[in-house]
């Protein structure tokens, strides 16, 4: 693998899920405002709609920054943490990426589901 592309691949990885999993919440949430807001529904698209656009595309891009980690984990599978930079750091940065692009998906689906779920509006 070439240096600038395996670079690549370890920052995608690492710093995918985290940012895929703000953008989805904080679009989310301004779904969600909008459409308890009384003239947003002249609109005509559902907060139902917003949700599971946004929890496909964000579960989408997250199992792709997944794939990155996994790439640059398996490249670096006869590495240790311990071993001399950049690889030993893209080991182990890998490796930690492997794990939270999970949590992230998981993350990204319990919102999604949450806020399909949910009861609507209260005004109080």
């Amino acid at each position: 693998m070439r240096y600038a592309r395996a670079e690549l691949l370890q920052w995608v990885g690492l710093l995918g899920g985290a940012v895929i999993w703000t953008a989805q919440l904080v679009v989310g949430l301004g779904a969600t405002l909008a459409d308890c807001n009384p003239a947003s529904s002249r609109f005509g698209i559902s907060l139902d709609t917003w949700e599971i656009t946004l929890m496909a595309a964000a579960g989408t891009l997250i199992l792709l920054a997944e794939g990155a980690a996994v790439s640059v984990l398996l490249e670096t599978r006869n590495v240790e943490e311990s071993d001399p930079p950049p690889w030993g750091r893209r080991h182990f940065l890998a490796a930690g990426a492997v794990v939270a692009n999970v949590l992230f998906l998981a993350i990204v689906l319990l919102t999604g589901i949450g806020a399909i779920a949910q009861q609507g509006c209260r005004q109080g």
